[in-house]
Formats: structure tokens, C-alpha cells, sequence
């Protein structure tokens, strides 16, 4: 089964010729079209004929599918994907945060804590988000100090968790 991997949003209409402005995910906004055509959950194709960037990780986008103001305000809210296959290989120790996705964790004492729920970011750096085994989330600074070893080819993430994140239930934390 291929996995779609989310490069954009849809957030509104951009004047009145059928311009969206999209929120990007990608490292440099001007690439979303870079890796073919995009499309929605449901499989509809979304394909770049034109693209401005914006501000921050934002940019103005024409799409062949969307031809004018109201096929852009009806696009308001749709995510935009790739297949993980249409995106290029990493280099060693490179990854994609999608790829971390459903990784076990086990702890640097060779404990297992759960598995990657996801990744986020609030602005002070990446946070890896683990669904513990005990149902529990916890929350763990992505550093290499925390973060010691990713192994994707074996579908595993060693963790060396802070005592302090040991020490309090994952509700404390909140």
C-alpha cells in the first residue's frame, strides 16, 4: 500500500482568477510541484501550473483543476499529498518525519515505551510524540541526545528518556 505523505493545505482563494494560497510542508515552498502531481484523500489530482511563494512557508498557487474564484473557495481546507515513492531517497542518517511514523520506541535500556504517533512543532523545535504501551502519550524533545538512534530499515526508534519525563505520568506533563 503506498503512503501518502501530506505537502500542503489548502487555505482560501487568492483573487479572482482560481489562485489559492496553500500552507506548505515542504523545506522550500517553490518545490511542492517538484514531485509530480499532488492530490486530495480521494485521489483527485491537483497539478501545479503556477506557484509565487509567500510568506514563510506559504505560497500562491494555480492549479490546472481549480479555474476560478469559486472552485478556489470550494478547495478551502483540502490536503494535498504525494505518494512517499514520488519523493526523492535520503542520504545516510536522513529520513522523513512521515517515515518515523508507527516506528517502536524502546528505551536505551532496551525497554519498550510504545510507538511514533507523530511529530510536532510549536515553534521551540521538533517534539516526537510516542503512544506508550500503558496508553499513555508522552512528549519528548526530538534532540540526538534524547533521540539516540533511529533504525528505520528495522522499524525502530532507542530513546534515552530524561529522568524527569520518567519520574511524572505523561498528564502531569500537560
Amino acid at each position: 500500500m503506498q503512503r501518502n505523505i501530506l505537502m500542503a493545505a489548502i487555505l482560501g482563494a487568492h483573487g479572482l482568477k482560481g489562485e489559492v494560497k496553500v500552507k506548505t510542508f515542504t523545506a522550500e515552498p517553490q518545490k511542492l510541484g517538484a514531485y509530480g502531481p499532488l492530490h486530495d484523500k480521494s485521489g483527485r489530482p491537483f497539478t501545479v501550473k503556477g506557484l509565487k511563494p509567500g510568506k514563510g512557508d506559504e505560497a500562491v498557487v494555480t492549479f490546472a483543476e481549480i479555474g476560478d474564484r469559486d472552485a478556489a473557495e470550494a478547495a478551502k481546507g483540502i490536503e494535498l499529498f504525494v505518494t512517499r515513492a514520488a519523493l526523492p531517497e535520503t542520504a545516510e542518517e536522513e529520513f522523513y518525519h512521515a517515515d518515523l511514523l508507527g516506528l517502536d520506541v524502546d528505551d536505551n535500556q532496551g525497554r519498550r515505551i510504545g510507538k511514533v504517533l507523530s511529530i510536532q512543532n510549536y515553534g521551540a523545535g521538533d517534539l516526537l510524540v510516542i503512544a506508550g504501551d500503558s496508553g499513555d502519550e508522552i512528549w519528548l524533545a526530538f534532540t540526538r541526545e534524547n533521540v539516540p538512534e533511529i533504525d528505520i530499515a528495522n522499524r525502530r526508534i532507542i530513546v534515552a528518556v530524561p529522568e524527569e519525563v520518567e519520574a511524572r505520568p505523561a498528564h502531569d506533563m500537560e
